[in-house]
């Protein structure tokens, strides 16, 4: 396993279009709901636990072989709002672009042409990860680390907040990313022998309805 690799799954600079999306933060930040690092944490914690969860054990099974368009089925019925369902896919296009680039595979390839119009991201990434050379565990950490570290970037471009700060709201969730990355791993395990009603379905309802109004807004700053 190369742990440079790794590094280079999460850079928030690879070119896989993260940087345009907010995970919600942006309706979040209108709503009041983030207003200063303390009200940050409390919502990368709760998207660390939900969505993030949910999307982290489909990129770790994806990860250890298990069939990428079972997964990617599993994925739209675990996202219930339209709105996040079309920026999955989107972002599941420009990362295989990206991941077709850096680390050629036939799965990627073979994903690629199921699915023209894009797979959901966390399915493209699991296999850009086993691609890589990096195992299940490696692809749950680098979901849950964008799942994280989106709205905290967005957060400092929205509020002016300290960039400072929303970096150490990024190192205390350290901890409990870990602990999320290692669940998610052990439901991806368990998926392969039990099959996919194993992987969790954590949900954030208020996520998804305000992804859907967001959506709807004809000023924003992020596309998601």
């Amino acid at each position: 396993m190369s742990r440079a690799a790794l590094l280079v799954l999460a850079d928030g600079r690879f070119p896989a279009g993260g940087h345009a999306h907010s995970g919600g933060a942006e309706p979040a930040v209108k709503a009041g709901r983030i207003r200063d690092a303390h009200s940050l944490a409390d919502f990368c914690r709760g998207r660390l636990h939900t969505a993030g969860l949910t999307s982290a054990a489909l990129a770790a099974a994806a990860t250890l072989g298990l069939d990428p368009l079972e997964l990617d089925e599993a994925a739209d019925a675990r996202t219930p709002s339209p709105a996040l369902r079309t920026t999955a896919r989107k972002l599941g296009r420009q990362m295989m672009r990206a991941a077709r680039a850096t680390w050629p595979s036939q799965e990627l390839d073979a994903l690629a042409a199921a699915r023209p119009r894009g797979a959901h991201q966390p399915i493209v990434l699991g296999l850009a990860a086993r691609s890589a050379g990096l195992g299940p565990e490696d692809a749950a950490h680098c979901v849950l680390y964008e799942a994280v570290s989106g709205p905290a970037t967005a957060a400092v471009r929205l509020l002016s907040l300290d960039p400072f700060q929303a970096t150490a709201v990024l190192a205390r969730l350290a901890p409990e990313l870990d602990a999320v990355a290692a669940q998610a791993a052990r439901a991806a395990a368990d998926a392969a022998v039990e099959g996919l009603d194993a992987l969790p379905a954590a949900c954030a309802p208020l996520l998804d309805i305000t992804a859907q109004a967001h959506a709807a807004w004809p000023v924003r700053l992020f596309a998601s």
